[in-house]
């Protein structure tokens, strides 16, 4: 996850792969319920950075902000249940209505999910940097309205694609917080000890 970007362009081609990926992720029923806004011109994601962050914040950039709005290329992921509560009520799976207490977890999102890590691991795989993080809520509508996002889709999160500029990292970052080694996050044949 790169948090500062140079302003260097990216190669076009390169974002259009990554979007290709994406439409290649698994979705549950192949019910495909996502979409992808993609904000690749400087003014479309200036315009990004102004519906989706505080005007104080924009005045008085900290470190973050700074770093993450250098990236040339911003694309929401969004998801839309009511494509998968559609699908889930045709025939061939069995149940007639669209109630959604039938999922023990939004699989609208995960499937979004999954299809933003494609993007992110073709941004890696072109030595390019990359960042998935959050709308805050209280902008969540204004995002939608500015960029005319439909009622049935839902951002997921935002991703950042560019050149990384060379730092430190985050706090959380590898380079300043160590990875969990294997043996302590997978649990063979039983969780307990």
């Amino acid at each position: 996850m790169i948090r500062n970007y140079a302003e260097t362009p990216v190669d076009p081609a390169i974002v259009d792969r990554a979007m290709e990926h994406a439409t290649h992720a698994p979705s549950a029923g192949f019910s495909q319920g996502w979409g992808f806004l993609r904000l690749d011109t400087p003014e479309d994601v200036r315009r990004w950075w102004q519906s989706s962050t505080d005007p104080a914040s924009l005045a008085d950039p900290d470190d973050w902000l700074t770093g993450m709005m250098r990236a040339p290329v911003v694309i929401v992921p969004c998801s839309s249940k009511a494509a998968y509560l559609s699908r889930y009520a045709e025939a061939d799976k069995g149940w007639t209505d669209q109630d959604e207490a039938r999922w023990p977890v939004p699989f609208w999102h995960m499937d979004a999910a999954m299809a933003s890590l494609l993007i992110l691991q073709t941004a890696v795989d072109e030595g390019l940097g990359s960042c998935f993080f959050g709308i805050p809520p209280g902008n969540v509508a204004g995002v939608k309205a500015e960029f005319g996002i439909p009622d049935v889709f839902d951002p997921v999160g935002v991703i950042t694609i560019g050149h990384r500029v060379p730092d430190r990292g985050a706090a959380g970052s590898p380079t300043r917080r160590g990875r969990k080694d294997v043996q302590d996050v997978v649990h063979r044949g039983n969780w307990g000890s």
